[in-house]
């Protein structure tokens, strides 16, 4: 059988659609913000035979894509070894285990077999941010953990649904280990919900054109993905190209953590070598293998993003397993941080590396970060605790074309700040600034975009406060000349006095009162190109903007504005840029 084109896009539209409804009905159920809200979670279709991609939710974060995939092949391997039930229709699995193709113990991935005729045709799998999984601080974020056990509760690969039904004894243990455990179950609902209606929606998809046809292309896109990821590739000279990226620590050793990469360019092929990296380190932002290779992945689709969503996309990119590195952590080796900011600077390592032979296509450094923070306490007017969790954006880096994009989703994902209304619904907080960072943005012939200032106080109650961020101790890398985006800042008000991290934006259990504040100020995107180069114009609106001051417009760009400001002084300009 050979497919038309126009059969072939209608069912490569049909299969993203089923997980683009996945992904609308998790978030439309769930109960936490951070799913509800944010949309931090992701859907997609996986291989029967290998777990490999077939299609995911355009709203999915993309750092689910890679660790997903290798989820669902290492779950299938274990079926087939034995040291996983086997699966029967209706049923559901849960699992967490960063080391069996996660990413941290926070997102809680299930899967579940979809059969046609008796047989399973493909998997579906969801991943959700859980709020908490338990652990030594509430929200999971432990910036000085030394074990994955002290980050929360690990799960292999079990069935919470059997045939259809939850098994309420697994349940049980999963709660009595969690904090608001009576919470989790909107969460859980809801994640098996949106399985449930991407079967619905295949079943339709199948029926209409026919399981063959289907499979066929099914084939046909991955082919076509590889076929179109080479392509992309061979614009890139060959050569080897390499680059830094750093980690401002692991939250219990104060020094940087180097992410050494050298990309080798051949022919249509890339081999990406991290072996220079650091080697492990003691605490949480150690990352597993997953994740490393999906942020290799997401870097790659957000350089070439014509390229379809498929397992074909990445069998071009040969990633060599970063052996006796912080980027292949096994058992015990906390990783709390992997997923939300050791992936990103694992995507700036490659940026950086590509940035020179694809100038057109490859950004300066975005802010890199996620910005967790966790604020798990006792809220005494409503008699209930609570675990409140805040992810923020921050400033794109710039490009060839345009500035960059100010207070953007992270790099990892497309996932949002909860609204601000929402969480003062929800949490005993009350928030008195959410603004723009003005002048974080890294100068350049096209500036980086700006990171984002909150400042929230906690209105009642005791709790405890967790940060795991990065940049904190290096911006966000300019590039091809231009300069760094403004580095990410952290200060608790504790009764009236300003306390900053050792670690500069990480540190756990931190007491706070009612009244005391948490500042936050995220990272501005790196620059590009000569700052000198950028368009006077443009620098005066900014400064109209307040975005920079008539000193950082002189100092940064060498452009002079006089009045109040309102005016750019051409001659005075002319003379800075000359005079550099």
């Amino acid at each position: 059988m050979t497919l038309d084109p126009i059969t072939l896009g209608v069912i490569q539209a049909g299969l993203q659609q089923v997980c683009d409804e996945m992904d609308l009905s998790f978030s439309r159920a769930a109960f936490s913000p951070v799913i509800a809200e944010a949309n931090d979670r992701s859907d997609g279709i996986y291989s029967a035979k290998d777990g490999s991609l077939i299609a995911q939710g355009a709203g999915g974060l993309p750092v689910f894509v890679g660790a997903m995939q290798y989820s669902t092949r290492t779950l299938i391997e274990m079926i087939r070894e034995g040291r996983a039930l086997p699966p029967e229709p209706e049923d559901i699995y849960i699992v967490n285990d960063p080391y069996l193709g996660g990413t941290h113990l926070m997102d809680v991935r299930f899967a579940k077999p979809y059969y046609r005729d008796g047989e399973i045709f493909c998997w579906l799998s969801n991943t959700g941010h859980w709020p908490d999984t338990g652990g030594s601080v509430p929200g999971g974020f432990s910036a000085s953990a030394t074990a994955v056990e002290q980050e929360g509760l690990r799960l292999p690969p079990v069935k919470l649904f059997k045939k259809g039904r939850m098994d309420e004894e697994i349940y049980a243990i999963i709660c009595s280990n969690i904090r608001v455990a009576d919470q989790r179950i909107g969460d859980v609902k809801a994640q098996a919900a949106a399985l449930a209606k991407g079967a619905e929606r295949l079943d339709a998809l199948l029926d209409r054109y026919g399981d063959d046809t289907v499979r066929e292309a099914i084939g046909e896109l991955r082919h076509r993905a590889n076929t179109q990821m080479r392509a992309c590739i061979a614009m890139i000279p060959d050569g080897v190209y390499e680059s830094t990226a750093w980690v401002d620590s692991d939250g219990v050793v104060d020094e940087p953590l180097a992410i050494n990469l050298a990309i080798t360019k051949t022919g249509d092929e890339l081999d990406f070598d991290f072996s220079k990296s650091s080697p492990p380190c003691i605490g949480p932002m150690n990352s597993v293998l997953a994740t490393t290779l999906s942020s290799v992945y997401l870097a790659m689709r957000h350089i070439f993003p014509e390229v379809p969503i498929s397992a074909g996309a990445f069998e071009p990119l040969k990633v060599r397993r970063p052996e006796g590195t912080f980027l292949d952590a096994h058992y015990p080796r906390p990783v709390s941080g992997c997923a939300a900011e050791v992936s990103q600077r694992i995507a700036e390592a490659v940026f950086a590396a590509l940035v020179t032979a694809l100038p057109d296509r490859v950004t300066a450094a975005p802010a890199g970060t996620s910005g967790n923070f966790a604020l798990g306490g006792h809220d005494p007017d409503r008699d209930r605790d609570f675990v409140m969790y805040q992810l923020s954006g921050g400033g794109y880096g710039g490009n060839a074309d345009h500035d960059g994009l100010a207070n953007g989703c992270s790099t990892i994902g497309i996932s949002k700040a909860p609204p601000v209304e929402i969480m003062e619904q929800v949490f005993p907080v009350l928030y008195h600034r959410y603004a723009l960072r003005e002048g974080s943005g890294g100068a350049g012939k096209h500036r980086g975009g700006f990171g984002l200032e909150y400042q929230l106080e906690l209105r009642r109650g005791d709790a405890r406060a967790s940060f795991v961020m990065d940049h904190g101790r290096y911006g966000p890398q300019g590039a091809l000349g231009g300069a760094d985006g403004a580095r990410n800042e952290v200060t608790v008000w504790q009764n009236g006095r300003a306390h900053t991290p050792p670690h500069l934006s990480k540190e756990q259990d931190i007491a706070m009162g009612a009244g005391d504040h948490v500042l936050v100020r995220t990272p501005g995107g790196g620059g590009y190109g000569d700052p000198f180069e950028r368009d006077p114009e443009a620098v005066l609106k900014d400064v109209l903007l307040e975005r920079y001051t008539c000193d950082q417009a002189r100092d940064l760009f060498g452009v002079a504005i006089s009045g109040d400001p309102g005016e750019i002084d051409a001659a005075e300009t002319t003379r800075l840029r000359q005079s550099r």
